[in-house]
């Protein structure tokens, strides 16, 4: 039975976004989860093929969900996070992506048998990486902060890059083998992505005027944004392919660098957008393959191809390339090693085939077979060994989850060092450095500065902290710095402790993170509960005193604050709590120097 294309939509929509939770509910890579799914309704059980459903739509539905998603890659790179990092992605982008472009054409057309004309074109597309792929690894695999913004720039710079390349390689090859190719035309190429890098710049200086200037209200600059990156990108790739890419990169740098208040309103509406495009068109892509093209996969010079491109021709551009850089040999070997391709790969190659196969070059009919070999193994192989080899490189955030308090009081200061004495790395912020007395006299870890300011983000590195617990005088405050962070960090990682009770706080208690604690109890009766000596202590359940009976045996008095458990996992008390302590955890709670209590817990496992 044919589907409906309306039903079509819906099955793409439910299979990307149930493969992204299924990525985040097993730490899997989520491009492999999408496309599995899409090979299983496509070519497998034919339940579906999206590129003859959406007939002449299809290829325009990926272009523009290209453009998007590179635009919103883009709006993350800022000049300042070069900082030390300048020769290394400069080299990278330019010699190491010539290296690769050589190397490449060369194994494309030896091992996987392409003429030299069609080797030329794919190898420039296959330096790309892409935001699409990198993004998510290294969410997942927490790496330090140097290789990681090092994948991240490459990542969005070469992406155009390597469509560029590819457009170039086509260009000239086509000027030397076909007629009606001409000087002129060569010229124009060059002409139209340089305009394409103009009209980019220029289309986010004008969004940043319209928006500082309050030209345009603020339920419109979301909309306004997603139809000046069409614009953006339909006019430049309208005589060039690939110039548009180009064109909405060099709008989104621009935007994210000329200091624009209100960027952050709508980098979150991209990013949920850009899950959205992602997820939806890896199952298109997936799903619209032919059984034929699967199968070729696994021919020899297709997989000599592809191990070639991951063994070989990676490492060597980058080792190449990064020959005096202060890049150390780990950093090099990480680097090396990771280039997953993603959607502008796929889509793009798709494209020159067409073109290809229309001018005359018969084997370019392999290069979709090829490019989602080269997509599958990628993914696959880096998405699930970039944790592991950055632990063995000591490239990674290893250890246990860490916490950023914010308030510097006589509370936090012990709960930052309880942290410490279960050697969870933690940290208190505070803007003012009178409060900042308490962490400094108690020995722990403080930064002086504050935690929203955009100077806070480039010199605070926060990637080592899982969890922000905000504990100051202010209830509004509170209630922002949760605001503030619930996307990066989740509602589940994200407390708060305002200064009096609910009543007080009035409509603020309703907004931002969860609430601290299952009792109602406030920060300043935690100060005075410090005040007045009670101190954090730590106890182990066991099958001989477990949950139920710590309950009973505790002082009234005591407060559970978090407890762990034996994995490493910390698991703070909330009003919407819904875990209990078992045997083996360690609770944690803020009690009195109870000579009573100290009796009946001595009996038992205290660490």
């Amino acid at each position: 039975m044919e589907l409906s294309l309306l039903i079509i939509i819906m099955l793409i929509g439910v299979l990307g976004i149930g493969s992204q939770w299924i990525a985040w509910k097993y730490s899997l890579p989520a491009i492999v989860i999408m496309s599995i799914a899409g090979l299983i309704v496509g070519p497998v059980l034919n339940i579906m093929n999206p590129e003859e459903s959406f007939g002449a739509i299809y290829d325009p539905i990926i272009s523009v969900a290209v453009a998007i998603i590179l635009f919103e890659g883009s709006l993350n790179l800022r000049f300042k996070e070069l900082t030390g990092l300048g020769k290394p992605i400069f080299r990278i982008a330019t010699v190491g992506a010539l290296i690769a472009w050589i190397f490449g054409s060369l194994t494309a057309h030896y091992v996987a048998g392409l003429s030299w004309e069609v080797a030329f074109v794919i190898g420039g597309l296959f330096i790309v990486t892409g935001p699409t792929v990198i993004m998510p690894l290294l969410r997942q695999s927490k790496l330090k902060a140097r290789p990681a913004k090092i994948l991240k720039w490459e990542g969005i710079i070469v992406d155009p890059i390597g469509v560029l390349l590819a457009v170039f390689a086509f260009e000239i090859i086509t000027f030397f083998t076909l007629e009606d190719k001409t000087v002129s035309s060569l010229l124009f190429f060059f002409m139209i992505a340089a305009f394409g890098m103009f009209f980019g710049w220029f289309c986010g200086r004008a969004i940043g005027w319209m928006f500082e200037g309050g030209h345009i209200p603020e339920f419109l600059k979301s909309p306004v944004v997603v139809a000046v990156v069409l614009l953006c990108f339909t006019l430049p790739d309208g005589f060039v392919k690939g110039a548009g890419l180009l064109s909405v990169t060099a709008m989104g740098i621009t935007l994210s660098n000329i200091g624009i208040s209100s960027l952050d309103d709508f980098r979150h509406f991209k990013e949920n957008v850009s899950i959205l495009l992602i997820s939806a068109i890896f199952i298109m892509l997936a799903s619209s393959l032919q059984m034929e093209t699967i199968i070729q996969i696994f021919q020899p010079n297709i997989i000599g191809y592809v191990l070639l491109m991951m063994f070989a021709v990676r490492p060597l551009s980058i080792f190449l390339s990064t020959i005096g850089t202060e890049l150390s040999i780990q950093e090099r070997t990480l680097v090396g090693w990771i280039a997953p391709r993603g959607i502008v790969a796929l889509t793009v190659s798709s494209y020159f085939a067409i073109i290809l196969l229309e001018s005359g070059f018969e084997d370019a009919e392999i290069l979709t077979t090829l490019t989602f070999g080269l997509v599958i193994f990628t993914v696959v192989a880096h998405g699930f060994t970039i944790s592991p080899l950055a632990k063995k490189l000591g490239l990674s955030l290893e250890g246990k989850p860490g916490i950023i308090v914010v308030g510097s009081n006589p509370f936090t200061v012990q709960l930052a060092k309880s942290f410490e004495n279960l050697n969870y790395p933690s940290l208190i912020v505070d803007s003012s450095f009178a409060n900042l007395r308490y962490a400094r006299n108690a020995g722990v870890q403080f930064y002086h500065g504050e935690l929203l300011s955009e100077q806070t983000e480039y010199n605070l590195d926060t990637i080592p902290y899982d969890f922000i617990i905000t504990a100051t005088p202010q209830h509004s405050y509170n209630a922002l710095i949760c605001t503030a962070f619930l996307p990066e960090y989740g509602r589940m990682n994200v407390f708060k402790l305002d200064p009096s009770s609910a009543e007080d706080a009035g409509i603020v208690d309703r907004v931002g993170g969860r609430s601290l604690c299952k009792e109602e109890i406030t920060l300043n009766e935690f100060i005075d509960k410090i005040n007045n000596g009670f101190t954090f202590k730590q106890t182990t359940l066991t099958e001989q005193f477990d949950y139920e009976q710590y309950k009973e045996e505790k002082d009234e008095r005591s407060v559970f604050i978090y407890f762990v458990k034996p994995s490493g996992q910390i698991v703070f008390y909330a009003n919407d709590m819904r875990l209990s302590p078992q045997v083996g955890d360690t609770v944690v709670s803020l009690a009195p120097q109870s000579k009573e209590i100290e009796e009946k817990l001595n009996n038992h496992p205290i660490i």
